[in-house]
């Protein structure tokens, strides 16, 4: 009898490993199945690139799945020619601050001549294409419309059509996932660099899809290719395709910071601290005259939708109150996929102007009329409801029809 049950379990046992080792079999395949666009075209395309001057736009974020960086990997590579490194708002290597700008020098490592597309110009002029055939983007992008590396991509986008050159966009995930779209679709009289055309807040798309939309819907036109991921599905967020996250920009530190930044990002453009200064960036709000526990427990009232807030107090130790105590709340979010990070943003302002109402302000409007607030937002209606005693959900309904028309569009241009 006691052989009988040994000889069961012994089965069982073998069984047991069969199944495991077929599963993490199956795991491995699943991740040697992910693939970004860098690796794409270095393993399969790269006849894009073979034999050609290639000018690089990139950033930290440019690294394979092993942390190689772009630059490095085209710099070794014996059939292609890097001859320009390009960088965005906080330069290719990163060092940089928010708005800093940065001028044209050279890159310590490759001897690359580095031209700042974040500096006297934001788009590659004809003098620095002179030894360019092809341009090349690689960067992440955080899924929010007020993120520059977008528009560097669409300005890039036409310095090559104006000077006749292609250029190809390696693709990467929207590290908030790509199923969700929210906010206002911004408004002709409002754009500018954090918002160069009429999509919401949250698009839902990756940078390789905004490529192919923006030059057909914005007419750029131009010699586009988008090198796709393989293995990304639309209702990955980062942290479930196995990539270490590489902060996109200094104030960008987590996947955390990316899933509330559509939202909590409006805080800049109040007298209110949106948490720069400190270890949770856009995580961390307050001001010196807010009443912490008050607004945490008025905030918790609302009930929103997969997040809780904390009465938190804080120092920053740059930009808005520098080394003053200021008092607020943390945004915890505790369900992301039923989180919606712009309308908690804007609930977050109109609490904080509701209570506050001589002390809170909006960023002074300039000559235009046009406030930093209502570049954010893509309009001047929502700044104005809040003034006039708005609710949320009335604002939200203006916003809709024209969120509605761009999901059709945007339907047109989803690659995954």
């Amino acid at each position: 009898m006691k052989k009988w049950l040994s000889g069961i379990l012994a089965m069982v046992l073998i069984l047991s490993s069969i199944t495991a080792a077929l599963a993490g079999g199956e795991k491995q395949k699943k991740r040697k199945q992910f693939r970004l666009g860098i690796e794409v075209l270095l393993e399969d395309r790269l006849d894009l690139i073979k034999g050609k001057r290639v000018g690089l736009i990139t950033n930290p974020t440019g690294v394979d799945q092993k942390m190689n960086s772009i630059v490095d990997r085209l710099f070794k590579q014996p059939d292609v020619e890097l001859t320009a490194l390009f960088g965005p708002e906080h330069g290719v290597r990163g060092s940089a601050q928010a708005g800093q700008y940065v001028e044209k020098y050279t890159d310590e490592i490759t001897g690359l001549p580095v031209y700042s597309l974040y500096g006297s110009t934001k788009k590659p002029t004809p003098e620095m294409l002179e030894n360019v055939d092809i341009l090349l983007f690689d960067i992440q992008d955080v899924g929010s419309r007020f993120y520059t590396y977008i528009y560097t991509m669409a300005l890039a986008m036409e310095a090559a059509k104006e000077n006749g050159i292609p250029i190809v966009v390696l693709d990467r995930p929207n590290p908030i996932s790509g199923t969700k779209v929210e906010g206002p679709v911004l408004e002709d009289p409002y754009s500018s660099f954090i918002g160069e055309y009429p999509i919401p807040v949250r698009h839902g798309m990756t940078a390789g899809e905004l490529a192919k939309l923006f030059n057909t819907e914005f007419g750029i036109g131009a010699d586009l290719t988008v090198v796709e991921m393989e293995g990304w599905k639309r209702n990955m967020y980062y942290d479930e395709t196995g990539l270490p996250f590489v902060l996109p920009s200094p104030n960008i530190p987590t996947l955390e910071t990316a899933l509330v930044y559509p939202g909590a990002a409006l805080i800049e453009g109040t007298n209110v601290s949106e948490g720069r200064g400190t270890t949770k960036p856009f995580e961390l709000i307050g001001a010196p005259f807010i009443n912490s526990t008050d607004l945490a427990q008025k905030l918790n009232a609302l009930n929103l939708p997969g997040v809780t807030f904390r009465a938190a107090s804080f120092v920053p130790t740059f930009s808005k109150h520098a080394n003053v105590l200021s008092h607020g709340v943390q945004i915890h979010v505790t369900d992301r996929k039923s989180f919606r990070p712009f309308e908690t943003g804007l609930h977050l302002v109109k609490m904080i102007h509701d209570l506050y109402p001589d002390k809170f302000q909006f960023r002074q409007p300039n000559s235009s009329g046009i406030s930093f607030f209502d570049n954010l937002t893509g309009n001047g209606s929502i700044r104005a409801g809040i003034e006039s005693g708005k609710s949320i959900e009335e604002m939200k309904k203006e916003w809709e029809p024209e969120q509605e028309k761009f999901m059709e569009v945007r339907e047109k241009y989803l690659l995954y």
